[in-house]
């Protein structure tokens, strides 16, 4: 039998903010955080601008879809190679949808849209198929409490049809 693993993934979150002033009253104060990760470069940070935030950095909100895109994207050319689909090129508008409510607020769905290109000899449905593997196998899609909908486009290399 499989032993189960465990890891862990650690992230230091610093407010950036506080060099413009303590945090006072919700209209003054800056958003503004860092993400550290040990040997990796660090994240600038911000709330979404409807929130007070900074465009030009990343929000959370972001963040979560940006790890739900990738993490799709990895499974997917891991499942590829093992399947003998050959990948030639993936890129994926992924965009994510948060209701707010009276008291809170939450993400209600994250939509993947991969558009993927393989190359002319590979199996347009087999490479078409293994985006619900990918799907099925995401660690971040499979830790959410919202659906994740993925709608892949495929295309051959040379710009046939798939």
């Amino acid at each position: 039998m499989a032993q189960t693993k465990q890891h862990r993934y650690a992230v230091t979150t610093q407010w950036t903010g506080s060099d413009q002033g303590p945090a006072r009253d919700y209209e003054s104060y800056s958003r503004a955080h860092r993400f550290a990760i040990p040997g990796k470069p660090d994240i600038a940070g911000s709330s979404d601008p409807n929130f007070m935030g900074d465009a030009s950095r990343h929000n959370p909100e972001e963040l979560l879809v940006a790890a739900l895109s990738g993490c799709h994207m990895l499974w997917y050319l891991h499942l590829c190679t093992v399947k003998g689909v050959v990948v030639e090129a993936y890129e994926d508008a992924a965009d994510g949808i948060m209701v707010e409510e009276p008291r809170n607020g939450r993400m209600t769905e994250v939509t993947l849209r991969p558009v993927v290109t393989i190359s002319a000899d590979s199996d347009a449905g087999r490479a078409e198929q293994l985006h619900a593997r990918a799907h099925a196998e995401c660690f971040i899609a499979n830790s959410m409490n919202f659906p994740v909908h993925c709608r892949p486009t495929i295309r051959k290399a040379g710009g046939t049809a798939a």
